[in-house]
């Protein structure tokens, strides 16, 4: 009966000592997981949105630039984050610096931010 007692013990303490390593497993997947989620979702976006702010900040009087609503037109003056820009005609339109999507170049080539 003694022999059988033991038996059982250590059958039962190698059962729980390989939950132990499943729960070890599963921890170590989900930081996997984790990890590999920040690398392809979380850093790039994070580095877009710094060019994007980078962009915005170098808008100078002069440019020519395209609105997220396709408007073109002459910046003629910054305040802030308000922009007025000019449009054909000689209209002024006043908008919002994240509402500007693109530079457009004296060449007409647009590059995209």
């Amino acid at each position: 009966m003694n022999l059988l007692n033991i038996i059982l013990f250590a059958q039962g303490a190698s059962q729980s000592g390989a939950k132990g390593g499943m729960q070890w497993q599963s921890i170590v997947f989900l930081l996997l997981i984790i990890v590999i989620f920040y690398f392809f979702m979380i850093r790039p976006q994070s580095k877009k949105n710094k060019e994007i702010q980078k962009f915005r900040e170098s808008l100078r009087k002069g440019d020519k630039v395209v609105t997220i609503g396709g408007i073109h037109g002459k910046i003629i003056e910054i305040d802030g984050n308000i922009v007025v820009i000019e449009v054909e005609g000689g209209g002024k339109l006043k908008v919002e610096k994240s509402a500007i999507a693109q530079n457009v170049n004296e060449i007409g080539t647009s590059t995209t931010k």
